[in-house]
């Protein structure tokens, strides 16, 4: 039998459920927290490691529920073991990844594949969406471990778009799984291409899926989803018009998200950074900033998640629109928002509620989320004292750059811990460290 293994963090700032803060300590026993009071005696029964949490404050593991990590098929950009360790540097332990890899992630087979590589290479937790086409249903039914059916509605080609209503709704009004949309409309997109075609700025990408392709899908997928009282989920909401929408009519079963790049740039990004700024749905005005940033302060918003989607530099090198759409985000989003509560724009509280808690509870994640006796250690100590820019050199993402390269920020991990075990330390990595498989209240 293999002897247990402790974790005993000492003089920390510790995040409690109820949102207050404890200055103490917190005792973990093989993956899960055993125990949390100001001070904890050594116990002499286990192998117990120490941190010296002194100056640090410990939060629950960002979840990032909505990323593509590009593997298979796609590994030049990133691939799985890639992928988390910018996760465990950025202090996400646990991830939910996108189907549109190669080959795409649409049945059982290709879902078992993905978790087999998982549990090969990931330093922190998975989980994987199976992917809507017209025509696996069956599957759509039946794909198991996963939280829930992604759907693109716009800005996709080939097998995985969906944007035929028809089609649409034989998947609203079969099953209770979770539907997780990209709401854009690809009829307005391809309309507003044509419109717009010939000319090279990346910026005009904003105007092509504009807010309007944007809210016609999203009301769309309401429609629907009220129908047939499906739970539904919107991803990366975007424009001030959805926020509106969703402020006016969302029932209990709906959720929505924001990235941390909808909230803190614009199109005035496309001067400063050109194609790096392109991503789908596009980047939106300063207003739309404003009203997203009010309705998930609001809780019309639930969480938030970064749609991390490298790309090489290479690729983003390209004349638009030519250029592909997407940019890095796992290493970034926990410091990004950290810091905006340092800014008094919201709390630490709130940053680790929509992090952290409200992804576990959105998606049925169970013992995770929250720093309590029996939740799994999933946790990351940050630094909000020491700013420190985000440079290009330090990145572990393959791809190798950040839209926000040069951004002083706070809230860095000084250490990750992943299952009770210390997956980042003050800069170095330990790739010993492998996730888990999550499970989604099934």
């Amino acid at each position: 039998m293999s002897s247990t293994h402790s974790l005993l963090i000492r003089h920390a700032r510790i995040l409690l459920p109820s949102g207050e803060f404890l200055l103490g300590d917190l005792l973990t026993r093989d993956r899960h927290i055993v125990e949390i009071a100001a001070n904890i005696a050594t116990s002499s029964d286990a192998a117990v490691t120490e941190i010296d949490a002194t100056g640090l404050t410990l939060l629950p593991g960002a979840i990032d529920p909505q990323v593509h990590f590009r593997e298979p098929g796609l590994e030049h950009k990133e691939d799985l073991f890639t992928a988390s360790c910018a996760c465990a540097k950025g202090g996400v332990t646990s991830f939910l990844e996108m189907p549109n890899t190669r080959p795409l992630t649409t049945t059982q087979q290709t879902l078992d594949d993905k978790l087999k590589r998982a549990a090969q290479k990931c330093l922190v937790n998975y989980g994987f969406f199976i992917g809507a086409t017209t025509e696996n249903l069956p599957d759509l039914l039946t794909a198991h471990p996963t939280p829930g059916i992604k759907i693109f509605m716009g800005s996709m080609h080939g097998a995985l778009l969906v944007d035929g209503e028809a089609y649409l709704e034989a998947i609203f009004a079969r099953g209770d799984r979770l539907i997780a949309v990209h709401a854009e409309d690809q009829a307005r997109i391809n309309q507003r291409r044509q419109e717009f075609a010939g000319i090279h700025d990346p910026a005009i990408h904003s105007q092509i899926q504009d807010n309007q392709a944007a809210l016609l899908a999203t009301q769309l997928a309401l429609k629907l989803s009220k129908k047939y009282q499906r739970r539904l989920h919107i991803l990366h909401m975007s424009t001030a018009e959805e926020a509106e929408l969703l402020r006016q009519d969302k029932p209990s079963w709906v959720t929505a998200e924001v990235t941390p790049q909808h909230l803190l740039l614009n199109t005035s990004a496309y001067e400063k950074i050109g194609t790096l700024a392109q991503m789908n749905p596009p980047l939106r005005s300063p207003y739309d900033n404003e009203v997203l940033w009010q309705a998930l302060l609001d809780g019309v918003i639930d969480f938030i998640a970064t749609d991390h989607a490298p790309h090489t530099l290479e690729e983003k090198a390209q004349q638009y629109p030519n250029t592909p759409s997407g940019m890095p985000g796992v290493e970034t989003s926990l410091p990004l928002m950290l810091t905006q509560a340092m800014q008094g724009r919201c709390t630490v509280a709130q940053v680790s509620q929509w992090m952290s808690a409200a992804v576990a509870k959105a998606y049925k994640i169970p013992h995770k989320g929250a720093i309590a006796p029996g939740y799994d250690a999933d946790l990351v100590l940050v630094d909000l004292n020491t700013y420190h820019p985000v440079k290009r050199e330090e990145l572990q993402t393959k791809c190798g750059w950040s839209p926000f390269e040069g951004w002083n920020l706070t809230g860095w991990s000084a250490y990750t811990i992943v299952g009770g075990q210390i997956v980042y330390d003050r800069g170095k990595l330990n790739t010993q460290v492998r996730g888990q498989a999550l499970s989604f209240g099934e």
